[in-house]
């Protein structure tokens, strides 16, 4: 029996994986759906068909003891995926909507992956969804050394400091971009590539793989206020197909460990050297 567990799930990708991955995985496997509101929980774990087992569980990844007690609660897990983001609107100010996004999408997804992670079982997958917008090239070249081989508690601290900045008005004079999505989505990558640094021999002798995921543009409430043109946007049911062939993959490719993958193909994290 394999356990995976997916958090904000209740719609979108993160209820569309929990589909996909129900359809895939086998009869006596448990596919937890995790979410913050109770009703919305029950009713999206309600409608998943899949010969998987699918329970909702209502967690708040901004709730740091509280992941840690579903960790503590389950003992041992084989799928992980941080996938819950925080709301993000046109029209408001960065500093109205930093505390919200940088809580869901960093805060969370480090209590997901420092609770969870040392209960994954041998060959687990410890998954972050992220996005193309979370490599360096998105950043000043000034800030990349920030990120770049930093550890968990350095990205954790760096966050801190930008939200720090976006509140009294010196990021952007400190070179960060004004949409507040660009320094959140890099730093959930280097927050993985910095925990599989970590990991990384003992994770690939026994077949672990810990990643970030890019799903592409994605036709989600989400995405909706940003963009014009959904032409070439996938659903969510469509994005989440090579999410899953990852995770369910048999072996893990080393060239992947630790990356951003979009589609099956890693995304550099540094911009090609010119020649």
């Amino acid at each position: 029996m394999r356990t995976a567990l997916v958090t904000g799930a209740n719609q979108g990708i993160g209820y569309a994986l929990v589909e996909e991955l129900a359809k895939r995985m086998n009869p006596e496997d448990l596919v937890l759906l995790t979410g913050r509101n109770p009703e919305r929980v029950a009713a999206a774990a309600a409608r998943v068909e899949g010969k998987a087992r699918v329970e909702g569980r209502v967690l708040d990844v901004t709730d740091g003891d509280a992941v840690a007690r579903l960790a503590a609660e389950l003992g041992a897990v084989d799928i992980v995926v941080a996938n819950a983001v925080g709301p993000l609107e046109p029209g408001k100010s960065a500093q109205e909507q930093v505390d919200e996004f940088v809580d869901v999408a960093n805060l969370g997804a480090q209590h997901v992956v420092r609770a969870f992670g040392p209960i994954l079982r041998p060959g687990g997958r410890l998954i972050v969804v992220a996005s193309s917008l979370g490599t360096l090239a998105q950043l000043p070249e000034e800030l990349w050394d920030r990120f770049d081989g930093a550890s968990l508690e350095d990205v954790e601290k760096v966050v801190e400091e930008w939200r720090t900045a976006v509140h009294d008005g010196t990021a952007q004079q400190q070179g960060w971009p004004e949409w507040i999505n660009l320094p959140s989505k890099v730093a959930q990558v280097a927050g993985v590539r910095a925990v599989a640094a970590e990991r990384r021999e003992r994770d690939l002798a026994e077949n672990t793989l810990v990643a970030s995921v890019c799903p592409g543009l994605v036709d989600t409430r989400a995405s909706r206020p940003w963009f014009d043109d959904f032409s070439q946007a996938k659903s969510p049911a469509e994005a989440v197909v090579p999410i899953a062939d990852l995770i369910l993959a048999d072996g893990v490719d080393p060239d992947r460990y630790g990356e951003l993958i979009r589609d099956g193909e890693v995304l550099p994290w540094k911009p090609p050297t010119p020649r």
